[in-house]
């Protein structure tokens, strides 16, 4: 979310912060693109204040995401009729992780977008086979934005092919010339932005896939998406999801195809999150829906069970779990109109790398700065990122770091709680006064603390303070 924002606030007013990622060429710049056009237009309109610089492209997500759902609804009103439908939809609409993902502008959710889109276009069985041109130039979109959508639509294009009477035409005719058009679409806007020729989708894959180096930020076990990602994803729908495996017709049979394959093809990568598998959320959602419409004696009590036990982890973890990240931008956004000049003011972040947004939430050029956690891209061994450096020994790190001198020090300094007594010497000799505090979660570990502090610098530090 942080290299998101970054680089359409970067792209819009030519300041901010561009991650890593950008600078090795892993992200494409055609979505951030779609948001730093509105970032655009409201400067060129002088509409451009902050809340809707952090709003607008939350509900233009959130939009998209709601016409996907819909659309979700109509593909499968036109498959099994409106009352399937109409369950199907509730679970959606029901889903706590749908919630927690459906505004948040991460490449995830506009791939989940873009293949809801392309699956009501896809020549299911039993429906008109129709024209394939749109079905295949949206999931050619979500390839482009998220070059790992080739492993959910792998299964899919394989079924599509095989079932093609005209396969010489097909190619010649569709993927060739629409995999030429997107991918070439691709890579102009890249080479705009980034100033070079640039394979975005070739080094994502090889970053990702070939080198494993996002290993880098966490691994986890190869069952990990069986045990632990796919139940938590699914939360309370998940015994209708295998109830309704049972219950759905044979042409889903495709759709569980494409769920298991992405979940298996996903497992075989060290690197795990909840949100890679997303993507599959609406297909599953499908089944919940058919289990649904086949209970007769609880249909009632499960509605009101699934209603209540996904409204209680959505309110929290949307309303409540790790708000501090929030709560403290906008905070730090008050430095921009109670300063002259945003240059008297600096902030320091000793959080754990992206642990909160970024120039997006206080939309000035304000000077910003947060501990660095790039991969190794060398090959070196025995690599530590700059985070590790400083949380290895923070005190230490802080007195090299400033060699004692009191005009390198930023003004303003975030930290988590659990880190305060560690560099408490440090806060106290150069004056440094706590001056906010904010509740950021019930769950602390590790370097995450249960609150966010905000130390300001006095003009004459206590004097004589080891």
């Amino acid at each position: 979310m942080v290299c998101f924002f970054s680089v359409c606030i970067f792209n819009a007013y030519n300041y901010g912060y561009l991650t890593w990622e950008w600078a090795e060429g892993l992200r494409s710049y055609l979505y951030p693109l779609l948001f730093a056009s509105i970032y655009k237009v409201l400067q060129l309109f002088t509409m451009d204040n902050v809340q809707l610089v952090i709003w607008l492209p939350r509900i233009v997500q959130a939009f998209l995401a709601a016409h996907a759902d819909v659309k979700l609804y109509s593909l499968v009103k036109q498959l099994d009729g409106a009352e399937t439908a109409k369950w199907v939809y509730f679970c959606q609409l029901s889903s706590w992780f749908t919630w927690y993902c459906c505004t948040r502008t991460l490449s995830n959710t506009m791939e989940t977008v873009l293949t809801t889109f392309a699956l009501c276009y896809y020549p299911m069985e039993g429906t008109k086979m129709g024209s394939s041109l749109r079905f295949l130039t949206l999931a050619s979109l979500a390839f482009i934005i998220r070059p790992t959508a080739v492993i959910l639509w792998a299964p899919l294009l394989l079924s599509h092919f095989w079932k093609e009477p005209m396969k010489q035409n097909l190619i010649l005719y569709k993927y060739v010339p629409l995999g030429a058009i997107t991918l070439g679409s691709s890579l102009i806007i890249d080479r705009i932005f980034f100033g070079k020729w640039v394979v975005v989708q070739l080094n994502f894959l090889k970053f990702n896939v070939l080198q494993n180096l996002a290993t880098f930020y966490g691994s986890h076990p190869w069952h990990w998406y069986f045990t632990q990602g796919l139940p938590v994803v699914l939360g309370t729908h998940l015994p209708f999801f295998i109830h309704g495996c049972f219950q759905a017709p044979r042409r889903h049979h495709i759709f569980l195809v494409v769920v298991f394959w992405t979940v298996i093809a996903y497992s075989m990568l060290s690197h795990k999150e909840f949100r890679f598998i997303y993507p599959v959320l609406p297909l599953c959602m499908v089944f919940c829906g058919h289990s649904l419409k086949k209970l007769r004696r609880w249909k009632k009590a499960a509605v009101s069970f699934l209603l209540v036990s996904n409204l209680l982890p959505l309110l929290y973890t949307g309303l409540v779990h790790q708000r501090g990240a929030l709560d403290v931008m906008g905070h730090l956004q008050g430095l921009c109109s109670t300063i002259s000049t945003p240059s008297q003011a600096s902030v320091f972040m000793l959080m754990p790398c992206h642990s909160t947004p970024y120039y997006s939430h206080v939309h000035c050029p304000l000077q910003m700065r947060f501990l660095q956690c790039p991969p190794d891209l060398t090959g070196k061994t025995n690599y530590h990122d700059e985070a590790d450096l400083f949380y290895s020994n923070p005190l230490n790190w802080l007195k090299e770091e400033f060699h004692g001198n009191s005009t390198l020090l930023p003004s303003h300094l975030v930290l988590f709680s659990v880190l305060q007594q560690d560099i408490s010497p440090f806060l106290v000799s150069n004056g440094y006064e706590k001056t906010a505090t904010f509740f950021h979660t019930h769950l602390p570990q590790g370097r995450i603390g249960s609150h966010i502090y905000v130390y300001k610098k006095n003009q004459t530090p206590l004097q004589g303070q080891a």
